[in-house]
């Protein structure tokens, strides 16, 4: 199957010939639904697998996936590129280069590790963003030693970051290719805001996993950005569960990112070595999901249209125009 008959013709429902025997056929799946867009290769989706916190834990995802066969595209980070040492840093560029697979690590400070109590109320206050100029200083010098260090995607949780770190790129003070990534716990929620954090310097954009199919429809009417979705959402994402909407997800999502995620799973941010056991069983597990997903996607007709290993650039997408610096005024 081609990644365009796999988005445009849809795949098999789940049970439909059973169902239908019995008079309970599903609604046909209307063609409009279907994204026109794809990645700049061709295909359809990709796969990531999340929380993955240190090079064992990423050792331990790749001897996995070899024994599942599970195809990887990104390998993703939560605690941060302050977190981890050079030479761990160093270490895992290099084992995801091996693999042909995108290594993504999160910038700098955040709003629920720093000293102010607002995101520890209800309310949840300002949620991750970089609160003050320190905070914001302290991402981008994450983003400028990670890229030194040979990480070509970023994540952020803060559009002014992303912002800023976007100018960087234009101005060839981040690698071009790098690319920049927004956080799952920052998600947009309609087609406005995704397309906003389009402009902003987002090459792919988390959306969270409650949104339904339609809303994923609608972005697609305005953005062909890159999606990323958990089709399991760890617990203080909700913890969804949607390995039967995997298929929908890329016909109505494309391009979109399948994220292997885990739910009841303790959370690991930020990741130390008291967590050591945890780290490694959920990264076994969140392979297994992928598996799962996977054979999903196969039973349904619907496994074709994937990118090729390696694959990792958005293709071309919108931005704002960045204003020129202007010299602060000075006092009379």
């Amino acid at each position: 199957m081609t990644a365009a008959s796999a988005t445009t013709s849809g795949p098999r429902r789940p049970a439909d010939a059973a169902l239908a025997s019995l008079g309970h056929s599903a609604p046909a799946a209307d063609p409009a639904d279907a994204s026109p867009h794809s990645f700049p290769d061709g295909g359809s989706w990709r796969t990531e697998i999340p929380s993955v916190e240190g090079p064992e834990a990423l050792a331990t995802v790749f001897k996995e996936a070899s024994r599942l066969d599970v195809p990887i595209h990104r390998i993703s980070q939560g605690s941060g590129v302050w977190m981890l040492t050079d030479s761990e840093i160093t270490e895992m560029v290099e084992s995801c280069a091996e693999r042909n697979a995108e290594l993504c690590l999160f910038t700098g400070p955040r709003g629920t590790w720093d000293i102010g109590a607002a995101t520890r109320t209800d309310s949840r206050g300002g949620g991750l963003r970089a609160r003050g100029h320190d905070a914001v200083a302290g991402c981008v010098e994450d983003a400028l030693r990670a890229a030194s260090l040979g990480v070509k995607c970023l994540l952020v949780a803060d559009e002014g970051v992303l912002w800023l770190l976007h100018q960087l790129r234009e101005r060839g003070e981040l690698p071009a290719d790098t690319t920049f990534k927004l956080s799952a716990l920052v998600g947009p929620v309609n087609p406005a805001s995704f397309a906003v954090y389009e402009q902003l310097g987002a090459d792919s954009i988390n959306i969270p996993s409650d949104l339904t199919l339609e809303h994923l429809t609608e972005i697609r009417r305005v953005s062909g950005a890159p999606m990323d979705f958990y089709v399991e959402a760890p617990d203080d994402l909700g913890g969804f569960v949607r390995i039967y909407d995997a298929a929908e997800l890329i016909r109505r999502g494309a391009p979109i990112y399948l994220k292997f995620g885990l739910s009841k799973s303790p959370g690991i941010y930020p990741y130390g070595a008291q967590l050591r056991d945890v780290a490694l069983n959920s990264a076994r597990e969140r392979v297994r999901r992928g598996r799962l997903v996977l054979d999903m996607l196969a039973r349904l007709g619907a496994d074709g249209g994937m990118s090729p290993l390696g694959s990792r650039l958005p293709g071309a997408l919108r931005r704002f125009a960045a204003a020129q610096s202007q010299p602060a005024p000075q006092e009379s």
